[in-house]
């Protein structure tokens, strides 16, 4: 069994589920690499500490660039904001070093576009993590051999209830479109979709933000997104 040292960037919600399945997934499928916790990073010394301890890493920074660039540091996973998504995977790919990364993968087409260009040649992946369920790779398999006959009409819903109250103040998440309903949450239906149906040719769509307002500022992010579309093997 050989370790592999685990530097993870962000240590909340997304942060720690990663952590715990770093710590677990060698002891549950065996793996000829174990994963070692060494590092995470936070927004502050405090948070990162916390995190250490109760994640069991062994170090802690709120630098992510002491992270990325330490040698005990073999592998990155970012579960950042994405604004900070593009420079932490640049940094990483550059020293050759394995990146997993949150979806979205950055927070415009442009940051997504230069990180795949940053990829080539390196060992990466994007958390989508639906289309890898047993039972979304057997609905894939099946549609692609007409087990079901011919796929007219595709129907995808992602309902959450993040934020619903408006007495819930602004945060990093309200800010900006690539933090709401289309850029955090639809990632996955559209990734799900593409991997299912295939391309899209055709789309109409509406976003909409609920509660404008509130506690400690105006928020710039969307809460509803439908939207129609048509695929390119003609599916609607």
């Amino acid at each position: 069994m050989t370790d592999i040292g685990i530097g993870i960037v962000g240590g909340g919600y997304m942060g720690k589920a990663h952590s715990v399945a770093m710590a677990a997934v060698g002891a549950v499928f065996e793996t000829a690499l174990r994963p070692k916790l060494e590092m995470i990073c936070a927004s502050s010394e405090d948070s990162a500490e916390t995190y250490r301890k109760s994640f069991g890493f062994a170090r802690a920074t709120a630098d992510w660039r002491v992270l990325v660039e330490d040698p005990k540091v073999e592998a990155v996973i970012i579960a950042t904001p994405q604004k900070f998504h593009r420079e932490i995977a640049e940094t990483a790919f550059a020293l050759d070093k394995p990146v997993m990364c949150e979806k979205p993968m950055g927070a415009s087409l442009e940051d997504a576009e230069a990180m795949v260009r940053a990829a080539k040649g390196h060992v990466n992946m994007v958390g989508y993590n639906y289309v890898r369920t047993p039972a979304t790779q057997y609905a894939r398999q099946l549609i692609s051999k007409g087990a079901i006959g011919d796929v007219t009409w595709f129907r995808a819903e992602m309902t959450e209830d993040f934020l619903a109250d408006p007495r819930a103040p602004a945060t990093w998440r309200t800010d900006g479109m690539a933090n709401g309903c289309i850029g955090d949450l639809a990632p996955h239906i559209f990734n799900a979709a593409l991997a299912l149906i295939g391309p899209i040719e055709r789309v109409v769509a509406e976003v909409e933000t609920v509660h404008e307002y509130r506690p400690i500022g105006k928020v710039t992010y969307d809460d509803h997104m439908q939207m129609m579309c048509r695929f390119s093997s003609g599916v609607m």
